[in-house]
């Protein structure tokens, strides 16, 4: 049985001059678990700042909490053996925002799969190798001929984040964290990635964390969705349930922020989150008849 991954009662706070207490709270007593079996998409949504990508980097153990514990098999992931964190890494895989950044300049995109077939063992021999690579790059639905032997910058963004793709096909992990992943790409593209994402579930029983500010991206996937603001998740549920009855009001102005795709329907007013911090804030809002309000995010 796959192990589960957890985060029980995680706080990130970092120090800040000038502001009191002299540090802000970025993540504040947050708990979730994904679970491996069954596979399933489960998106983190909220604005800019919300603390989204903290959480991706406390997960990823790239960043130790300040409170709290982000569990692996049962096991805190700062705690875990030499090998026992090889384990992990190869287990839980990221996939990150920029494909402009996640490739070095000066190197062919091949070593990035190689390394990766080295560091794993992934194979014997490096024609078996080759033929992994290969075949993973047909499951992200690129042609090895047209990528392999190139540099960065003579592929495309689409094409750089598909590699990462591949890289994590070929090490079949439990669990993607992917960090604001579409958020660079086209709306062509961005339906390729996630399309992918869902065959990598539904195919090789992958178990994804879907990172974003993108309420129809969310809704594509479907699956389960956790609401974040603040640091703190305030509503969590199918999406189908979160997306048409929202029960809290951060989620209600998230959805009416959506644009309308009618010109003629143009907001008028500008509306800060922290005014939201509490119902009763929320039902005082000012209405607006000719367009829904939008927060500053």
């Amino acid at each position: 049985m796959k192990s589960e991954l957890e985060l029980r009662g995680v706080q990130q706070r970092f120090h800040a001059r000038g502001v009191a207490g002299g540090y802000i709270t970025a993540v504040d007593d947050v708990s979730f678990t994904l679970a491996a079996e069954p596979p399933q998409v489960v998106s983190l949504v909220g604005q800019s700042g919300s603390g989204k990508s903290t959480i991706a980097r406390n997960v990823l153990g790239l960043q130790k909490p300040t409170q709290g514990s982000v569990l692996y098999g049962g096991k805190d992931i700062f705690k875990l053996s030499r090998a026992e964190y090889d384990a992990y890494r190869r287990d839980v895989q990221p996939v990150f925002q920029d494909p402009y950044a996640i490739f070095n300049p000066f190197y062919r995109v091949d070593r990035a799969l190689w390394k990766a077939v080295k560091k794993f063992g992934l194979t014997t021999s490096r024609s078996k190798g080759l033929e992994l690579i290969e075949e993973s790059l047909r499951a992200v639905r690129l042609e090895p001929e047209n990528v392999l032997g190139r540099y960065p910058h003579q592929l495309s963004g689409g094409q750089r984040q598909r590699i990462m793709l591949a890289r994590v096909h070929m090490l079949r992990p439990s669990f993607i964290i992917a960090d604001e992943p579409v958020s660079m790409l086209d709306a062509q593209v961005r339906k390729h990635f996630l399309d992918i994402l869902l065959d990598f579930q539904r195919e090789h029983g992958m178990t994804t964390l879907f990172i974003t500010h993108d309420l129809s991206t969310v809704y594509y996937l479907g699956g389960e969705v956790m609401v974040i603001t603040k640091g703190s998740i305030v509503e969590r549920g199918p999406v189908s349930t979160v997306m048409h009855d929202p029960s809290h009001p951060y989620t209600r102005l998230l959805l009416d922020s959506i644009p309308q795709p009618d010109p003629d329907d143009r907001w008028t007013t500008r509306i800060r989150v922290d005014e939201l911090d509490e119902e009763e804030e929320a039902e005082k809002a000012p209405a607006t008849t000719s367009g829904p309000e939008t927060p500053i995010i």
